[in-house]
């Protein structure tokens, strides 16, 4: 009786064991699955702005179906980009599985389901998709208002109100400080008041603040780097994949335009020597200021920039045009302004 007592406790221990394993193996992981009509064959990125993915990873469409999986310890926020460059955040949880539904034609009104965030967010971008556009911020600053305690407001945040051609830094400040004040131990809430506290300038239609830095090479760079026919300042990261997609159509844009487009970017990595390692890698060619410094770089208040990937498009006298362009519509910008700078200079002469 003493041996058979025995061997049940060792069974069940062994077996308490094994669901524990296998508990603590899954209570970790997030996954993300898909169907998308009218798309059969296709390639989707992902990243997180707030570091859960160093990178970017990619997500194999077949057959219009996809599943992706990623362990997590703690919430976090993706942003996924699709093939014409439109992104999507989805709100991932340790454990928790989100369902995407929709059709590839229709993006915008596509369905994320299975957490709160996410389905928070799906009833708000409804409600946008027929707002005006004139009233888009009213919208979102009161979604904020009434959810101080969601990462969606923190995603809102940025997207509406910092990462525009027209931010609205002052209201930005007021709705991240609520945000504190009802999240007080927020590491990311608490960096991005810091962020917005400092940014200053360089607003539509003024003059480009004068500033001095030093690049990589330890040339001096002042804002009489930025005297092209057109220029653009650029904030990046080696970790952030939007980012690099932005560095990379400069490249391919100064190769075509060479001395007409003036390019200078503000790396935020910790690390000089990894911004230096994939410059090197990229064939990056304009300069680029990397002081370790990050988000207390001080580039990124004298423009007005507080997130990551960013941008100033200045004229040739000095004058901000454009701000905060995404990667493709930087790229489209670009592409037009020299096209009509090229046909006045065919009438002229």
């Amino acid at each position: 009786m003493s041996i058979n007592c025995f061997s049940l406790r060792c069974l069940l221990a062994v077996m308490g064991l094994s669901l524990l394993a296998s508990c603590g193996g899954d209570s970790g992981k997030f996954v993300l699955e898909g169907r998308l009509r009218h798309m059969n064959q296709a390639e989707f990125w992902v990243y997180s702005p707030d570091g859960a993915i160093t990178g970017f990873d990619t997500i194999t469409v077949s057959n219009g179906r996809f599943t992706y999986e990623k362990e997590l310890r703690d919430p976090a926020t993706l942003v996924v980009i699709f093939p014409n460059f439109s992104e999507q955040p989805v709100f991932a949880e340790p454990g928790a599985t989100v369902y995407v539904k929709g059709d590839a034609s229709h993006l915008k009104e596509m369905t994320i389901e299975g957490t709160d965030d996410n389905e928070t967010m799906t009833e708000l971008r409804m409600q946008l998709n027929e707002t005006a556009p004139p009233d888009i911020q009213k919208v979102v600053a009161a979604f904020i208002k009434e959810n101080l305690n969601s990462p969606v407001s923190i995603y809102l945040l940025k997207r509406y109100f910092v990462l525009t051609s027209t931010p609205n830094y002052q209201q930005a400040r007021n709705l991240a400080k609520l945000m504190l004040e009802q999240n007080p131990e927020s590491g990311q809430l608490i960096q991005l008041v810091q962020e917005l506290t400092h940014v200053k300038g360089a607003p539509l239609k003024s003059k480009l603040p004068p500033f001095t830095a030093t690049d990589l090479d330890g040339r001096k760079v002042t804002e009489k780097d930025l005297k092209a026919k057109l220029n653009v300042l650029s904030v990046w990261a080696t970790w952030n994949y939007n980012s690099n997609n932005m560095q990379q159509r400069l490249k391919t844009l100064k190769e075509r335009y060479k001395d007409k487009l003036g390019v200078v970017s503000v790396c935020i990595d910790a690390s000089p020597n990894e911004c230096r390692r994939r410059i090197a890698r990229d064939s990056l060619k304009w300069s680029t200021v990397c002081d370790g410094r990050m988000w207390d770089t001080p580039l990124l208040a004298t423009f007005g920039l507080a997130d990551v990937p960013a941008n100033v498009v200045i004229d040739d006298k000095g004058i901000v045009i454009e701000r905060n362009l995404q990667p493709q519509r930087l790229e489209d910008f670009i592409n037009t302004e020299m096209l009509k700078y090229n046909i006045d200079n065919l009438v002229n002469n």
